[in-house]
């Protein structure tokens, strides 16, 4: 019994033990060195709930605002977590080195404390930052940043580039649009694909905390050496921070924002492949490889086929290089090879297979060799050439002609060939004797046919006429004289209506009519059509833009309104104005 109560106990201490050693309580600065006339922000964080929170004493700092509260919660693949923020503000009081103290908070009964932080406090800048501009908001909380596996790699060498956001509190990201993409015209390049855009709330920027989303994943492979550049990632962000208004109950009122970031140019220093060295088999693979030779019969009868595969696999840019040729005696009939490839990018680089398959057709029984194939590449990590060789392979032939020997050329196999005989019956299906008979002489010129196209192309044009002067003509001027006659009416009335501004009735029924006669003469429609989910509709129609639509039928309803509500000579003015302006405006994107 003893024995089981001590267990206990020390279980549960060291679980008491456990649980203290995961509750932390930090102090963070915007920066360690600023100017007399910027401000400074400092974040107390803590990833437990805690109460009694002290802060330290700001002897040689003005507390301009704080402290702000913030809350964060967070569940991501099964695993919670908490953090809770105080934020001050605050402007030096003076040159030097100063600290800030302590800030105690007591949490699950037990107090915990920050550590003391020394801010070095220069001369004043011309440009202070300030910390509750939306500006320096943004740039002191968002980051994009290009990760390069490697700036001065071999030529052809693979490297990863791993673009990142980092983004941390006060500042939420709702979405983001990106406006240039990188071009990669010095490289070989091959993107990795990400899926879906995942935030992680436990990344790290320069040593501190931040929210990080992995934006695109890119393998590039150099093409010429020297200093090359890579053009820059730009993204828009639509976000929202705190303004310097607050609500009702003294919290920060968030505002919305647009934030155009770059990761910035980057530069490549890429090394040439050393001629030192150099074996005259190389043929600019650059990794790590295996080579082989593979033939699928080693024994066949004549007039049967087989394939040899030439086979390299390993890392490196297996897209990028040519594979070595194949070498059999001439009497072994050779076809084209056909290339495959099997390769996965990762962000090491290329990896996989690539082959030639050679389909190989024996013409005589007897035994054919198949020498020994070099293959070379350049290892960037030995910074050395290797060369690996394959096998010396043997075909065995059987059930098929001799040709005497396994190796006897072409030139003497077609001295034994007899030339091929042919028949006179072989060319029957050429014609040899023509039967050539006179045309019988016929004068076009006196034809009906030739008449009938000299005179068609007059009556058509005779035709096109008639057609457009009694039709179209005529229908284009009657509706000609309607918008004539609507344009020329709005004109009266808009000055009618100028002329009536100590009437307002007068004014607003003259100001009516005017518009009307307007969109009759523009759009035009009859008078019993101007209904305004009409008018709308038709103008949107016409490309006119909705707010525009919305502020002409607006417009409308005022005159319709004014007529029997009292007014002014200010609005009475401004109504003018406003339709002037909308029919002006509505003139130009008609």
């Amino acid at each position: 019994m003893k024995k089981t109560l001590l267990f206990l106990f020390f279980f549960l201490v060291g679980v008491t033990f456990s649980l203290q050693a995961q509750i932390t309580f930090d102090a963070k600065v915007s920066k360690k060195r600023l100017g007399l006339n910027e401000r400074l922000r400092i974040d107390f964080v803590m990833n437990e709930n805690g109460d009694n929170f002290t802060p330290p004493n700001f002897l040689n700092f003005v507390v301009v605002s704080g402290p702000q509260q913030s809350v964060n919660r967070s569940w991501v693949n099964g695993v919670s977590s908490f953090s809770k923020t105080y934020t001050y503000f605050l402007t030096p009081k003076a040159k030097g080195k100063v600290t800030l103290g302590q800030a105690a908070i007591t949490i699950q009964g037990e107090v915990y404390k920050t550590s003391p932080i020394e801010i070095q406090v220069t001369e004043a800048v011309k440009k202070p930052n300030d910390p509750n501009n939306i500006d320096y908001l943004t740039d002191e909380n968002i980051h994009l940043v290009a990760e390069i596996s490697n700036a001065s790699p071999y030529l052809n060498e693979g490297i990863s580039v791993v673009y990142k956001l980092y983004f941390r509190n006060p500042i939420s990201i709702t979405d983001v649009q990106e406006l240039e993409s990188p071009s990669y015209g010095d490289f070989w390049s091959s993107k990795i694909n990400i899926g879906r855009v995942q935030v992680n709330p436990r990344g790290s920027y320069k040593g501190e905390p931040y929210n990080e989303v992995i934006w695109q994943k890119v393998v590039l492979y150099p093409q010429k050496s020297g200093r090359l550049s890579l053009e820059p990632l730009t993204l828009n962000l639509s976000l929202t921070a705190p303004s310097n208004r607050r609500d009702l109950f003294g919290m920060r009122i968030l505002t919305q924002a647009q934030k155009t970031i770059t990761a910035g140019r980057r530069v490549l220093n890429v090394k040439p492949l050393p001629k030192e060295g150099q074996p005259d088999s190389f043929s600019g693979a650059v990794g790590q490889f295996d080579f082989d030779v593979i033939l699928t019969k080693e024994a066949l009868k004549a007039s049967e086929s087989f394939q040899a595969k030439i086979k390299v696999n390993g890392k490196g840019n297996l897209n990028l290089f040519k594979l070595p040729e194949i070498n059999v005696p001439k009497t072994l009939e050779v076809y084209e090879p056909e290339r495959s490839e099997n390769i996965k990018t990762t962000l090491a680089g290329n990896e996989g297979a690539v082959e030639s398959t050679y389909t190989i057709v024996p013409q005589f029984q007897g035994k054919y060799p198949v020498p020994s194939i070099r293959f070379s590449f350049f290892n960037p990590k030995t910074k050395t050439y290797k060369t690996l060789r394959s096998q010396e392979l043997i075909v065995d032939v059987y059930e098929g002609p001799t040709a005497g020997t396994s190796n006897v050329n072409t030139n003497q196999i077609a001295s034994k060939k007899s030339l091929p005989t042919t028949s006179n019956s072989a060319f029957r299906f050429i014609q040899l004797e023509t039967n050539l008979r006179p045309i019988k002489s016929m004068s076009f010129w006196l034809s009906y046919k030739f008449w009938i196209l000299f005179t068609l192309p007059f009556l058509i044009l005779i035709l096109g006429y008639l057609i457009n002067r009694f039709i179209f003509q005529k229908t284009e001027d009657r509706a000609s004289t309607k918008q004539r006659l609507a344009q020329k009416l709005a004109r009266k009335y808009l000055s009618s209506a100028k002329k009536a501004f100590g009437n307002q009735v007068q004014f607003y029924e003259a100001l009516e009519r005017a518009l009307h006669n307007y969109l009759k003469a523009k759009l035009k429609i009859e008078t019993n059509e101007l209904s305004k989910s009409k008018i709308e509709d038709l103008l949107r129609e016409k490309n006119v833009e909705i707010q525009l639509a919305k502020d002409f039928i607006a417009l409308v309803e005022n005159c319709e309104l004014a007529r029997y509500a009292p007014g002014s000579t200010v609005s009475i003015q401004a109504d003018y104005e406003r339709a002037s302006s909308v029919m002006a405006t509505i003139d130009r994107q008609l």
